[in-house]
């Protein structure tokens, strides 16, 4: 028999837990859920799911602060996370990226907005193997790591060293949101200085570079950036 995906749901408004329990379960998701946010943790913790659906507003310990407990324990660091916020909660949704969680809904969403999510992030997690390849392709895309080329069309393309590195950090994790301080820690070097605002220059030069593949970079407004996932 087949294991069932197992979601584990933090939110503490009753009502919306039944109808995400509901709606998960119909899918044919194992669901657990928790009430608060120490709650939550400790249910995570024991059941290491593959997915955390994590309302951001709630009593005592805050959604943040369980994306960042998660995130610094070795058990559940790999566990994928959705954001769940309220309009108005800009700020929270770039410091919870900024700490690992992949994406964020915002409420009200309907159900087929949230299942699409949740299959999206998940769908990731299965490709992380696929997306650390040495050569990644997409529509008529090829980056190349071991050459540090990069082909479209089958027409190389000159790219500096910190646009190839971001490039190919976005098309490794497809559909994945990430703010201007993710990509400056995880694409910047010891030789290379550079500022938050400096990203959206490098992103612009590399959206010119893909000339009718621009598009793969979406620009997700107050948040950050993502490659268009594929399906997306």
């Amino acid at each position: 028999m087949m294991k069932k995906t197992k979601i584990v749901v933090i939110e503490d408004e009753p009502d919306i837990l039944e109808i995400i329990d509901y709606n998960l379960s119909k899918e044919g998701f194992e669901v657990c859920s928790a009430l608060d946010g120490e709650e939550g943790l400790q249910l995570v913790k024991k059941e290491v799911p593959d997915l955390v659906l994590l309302d951001l507003m709630l009593p005592g310990l805050d959604g943040i602060e369980v994306c960042r407990k998660l995130k610094a324990d070795s058990v559940t660091h790999s566990v994928s996370i959705i954001m769940v916020t309220a309009k108005g909660e800009e700020s929270d949704i770039v410091l919870g990226l900024g700490m690992g969680a992949d994406d964020y809904v915002t409420k009200p969403f309907s159900p087929r907005e949230l299942m699409a999510r949740i299959k999206s992030v998940l769908r990731r997690g299965a490709l992380k193997e696929d997306n650390a390849s040495d050569q990644i392709s997409r529509d008529g895309l090829v980056i190349d790591v071991n050459r540090h080329e990069v082909c479209l069309e089958g027409e190389k393309v000159a790219f500096t060293a910190m646009e190839f590195r971001l490039l190919h950090f976005f098309a490794s994790h497809p559909g994945r949101v990430f703010t201007r301080e993710d990509l400056l820690n995880h694409v910047s070097s010891d030789d290379a200085f550079i500022i938050d605002r400096n990203i959206d220059v490098h992103i612009r030069a590399i959206r010119k570079k893909l000339d009718k593949h621009r598009d793969l970079i979406e620009t997700i407004h107050r948040v950050g950036y993502r490659f268009k996932d594929e399906e997306g």
